[in-house]
């Protein structure tokens, strides 16, 4: 390093002698914001023109000027580890607690009390959805036929979960629909896989809070038995990959024209389970780095 920085001052030096040119300081009148007290350029003899160095002495620097991009932590862990190597007096960190797309970012140059920065460096991380998560929000509101709502139920057994005694009584009168087991989904999508191609003959509300649905017999696979439908179902599944599970209450609802069957699973609140965490994080980031939090984003973009 102290060899090139040599050489940059023999490059100056001769461009100064080839040129006739002098070397001088500007000094500046007043402290200004993101300048230094002094200011390097060359001048003129004769017609005192003056040029700055900064373009000369670019290709001889061995660092950056400043900081810039955006690191990406993958775990929580490594975003508290960076931030705590690099970060300044005027550090923060921003949460985004949309819950769709939940994310944590420190900008290491933030503005502070004293004027502006740059906020160029940043270190972000995007909270990592789980994939039963995710799968659940592709089908959150959406109508699904017959076949295709009864292979989605299949496919993820694994997420249904019973409900206790206090949840099975809070969601009925939360919900007025009774709570229904695995094994009561479960046997409604097998039913609904044997009934695909059927119309639905009959479809009543009970007392209980429950449907039933009734398919023509003629169908050669079909047993002609109603079918129970509760009106709400647990989840048990964690938002965040390799995250703690949490157990959710989905809706669910159908609508009937002209014989078939649309059905719709609405999650209950989903985006609070998602804030709840973004929140806890940040305020867990920022007591470990000794940082600001803000919940929303900074004014100045990261390009």
């Amino acid at each position: 390093m102290e060899q090139l920085d040599k050489g940059a001052v023999e490059a100056v030096a001769k461009l100064a002698k080839q040129s006739e040119m002098k070397v001088i300081s500007i000094t500046l009148p007043e402290k200004i914001n993101g300048l230094p007290a002094a200011i390097p350029a060359l001048v003129h003899p004769d017609s005192g023109r003056v040029i700055g160095l900064h373009d000369q002495l670019a290709p001889w620097r061995t660092r950056p000027e400043r900081k810039v991009g955006t690191a990406r932590a993958e775990t929580l862990e490594s975003f508290i580890e960076l931030i705590l190597r690099h970060k300044q007096d005027n550090s923060v960190i921003f949460a985004q607690t949309d819950w769709q797309k939940p994310a944590l970012t420190a900008v290491i140059d933030y503005h502070d009390a004293n004027g502006p920065d740059n906020g160029k460096h940043r270190i972000h991380y995007q909270f990592p959805l789980s994939e039963e998560w995710r799968a659940w929000l592709g089908v959150d509101g959406k109508g699904m036929n017959q076949a295709v709502f009864a292979e989605f139920i299949e496919d993820h057994i694994a997420d249904l979960s019973s409900p206790d005694l206090n949840e099975a009584e809070d969601f009925e009168r939360m919900f007025g629909a009774k709570v229904g087991f695995p094994n009561d989904i479960v046997l409604l999508s097998r039913g609904l896989q044997v009934n695909a191609e059927t119309r639905v003959k009959q479809a009543v509300k009970l007392q209980t809070g429950e449907s039933q649905i009734m398919f023509e017999e003629d169908h050669k696979n079909a047993s002609g038995e109603p079918l129970t439908v509760p009106g709400v179902f647990i989840l048990q599944i964690s938002p965040f990959f390799m995250g703690e599970p949490t157990r959710i209450p989905v809706r669910l609802r159908y609508r009937l024209r002209e014989g078939a069957l649309t059905w719709i699973c609405q999650l209950y609140r989903p985006d609070r389970y998602i804030t709840d965490q973004v929140r806890s994080d940040l305020t867990r980031a920022a007591a470990e780095t000794g940082l600001p939090k803000f919940e929303g984003a900074p004014e100045m973009s990261a390009g």
